[in-house]
């Protein structure tokens, strides 16, 4: 497990103790993935039968700024850790990005849909994708999410828990379609994804692992003061041209979930259904 801090990477380590599957959780100071010679040193220790790839340069507006240092992390780790795996015959799993879509769509995007980012960070993670799957064409499997949240970090459904304490409305764009995903039901996939293609019953490639449906981010603001007891109506819309940064954000963010169906695995519930069960440990609570 690369990445190890990280709010996503912590669920899969959970669910793997839980399980009983031996891991080993690696930081940046374990094993810096842009380093040849870190790499080559942690499989040479390690040499792992899967491995779970949770680093990446996340700052999206950050990138705009500093591509080649997103590249690194997010282009140039995939490549070396995919070399690496290679090397063993090891299973690598990548979790990849909504961003490597230009976000125009109406209908939800397959898994072999044409891809065009329209920022940096997404371009850098397309980059870390295309070299997983070239390198690694049948152990290699980029698992795309999107507006992510868990108990162990800073997200969008616990902000606006606590903005729901601290103001009496709040804007929210309403031109934003996505589809909301608990750290929780996507590690529980890539656990069951790791296992399925060590089984030799999941194909490798692309996989969507984000929730069922979508909504606005408007909606789920409003899904969120309803869960807290307060009046939604003080969530009020707007759009994104009112809240300008400097990485574009994709209009349309909803991902279909077929291939999950291919390897035997069931793709993740309806985001609602998710979000009323982890609400209690991923909002400020009251």
């Amino acid at each position: 497990m690369t990445g190890a801090g990280g709010m996503l990477a912590r669920d899969v380590l959970g669910r793997m103790a839980a399980e009983g599957i031996p891991t080993v959780a690696t930081h940046r100071a374990d094993l810096d993935v842009t380093d040849p010679a870190s790499v080559r040193a942690a499989f040479a220790v390690h040499r792992p039968a899967v491995v779970v790839n949770c680093a990446a340069w996340t700052a999206v507006d950050d990138a705009e700024a500093h591509e080649p240092e997103a590249l690194a992390v997010n282009g140039t780790g995939p490549r070396l850790l995919a070399e690496a795996c290679r090397t063993l015959g090891t299973v690598l799993l990548h979790v990849s990005t909504d961003y490597v879509f230009d976000g125009s769509a109406r209908t939800p995007y397959p898994e072999d849909a044409p891809t065009g980012p329209r920022s940096a960070y997404g371009r850098t993670k397309l980059v870390g994708e295309q070299a997983v799957l070239r390198i690694l064409p049948d152990t290699g499997y980029v698992v795309r999410t999107a507006w992510l949240y868990g108990a162990g970090g800073t997200h969008f459904v616990r902000t606006m828990s606590e903005l729901e304490g601290t103001r009496d409305t709040v804007e929210v764009v309403a031109d934003q379609q996505g589809q909301p995903t608990w750290t929780t039901d996507l590690a529980d996939r890539l656990v069951l994804l790791g296992r399925a293609a060590l089984g030799g019953t999941a194909p490798a490639g692309v996989y969507h692992g984000t929730s069922g449906g979508h909504t606005s981010w408007f909606e789920l603001a409003r899904e969120v003061f309803r869960m807290l007891g307060a009046d939604p109506g003080r969530v009020r819309p707007t759009t994104s041209d009112a809240f300008v940064r400097p990485a574009p954000r994709p209009a349309h963010s909803v991902l279909g979930h077929d291939r999950w169906r291919v390897a035997g695995i069931e793709p993740i519930r309806d985001w609602r259904e998710a979000l009323t069960e982890a609400f209690p440990s991923v909002s400020r609570g009251r």
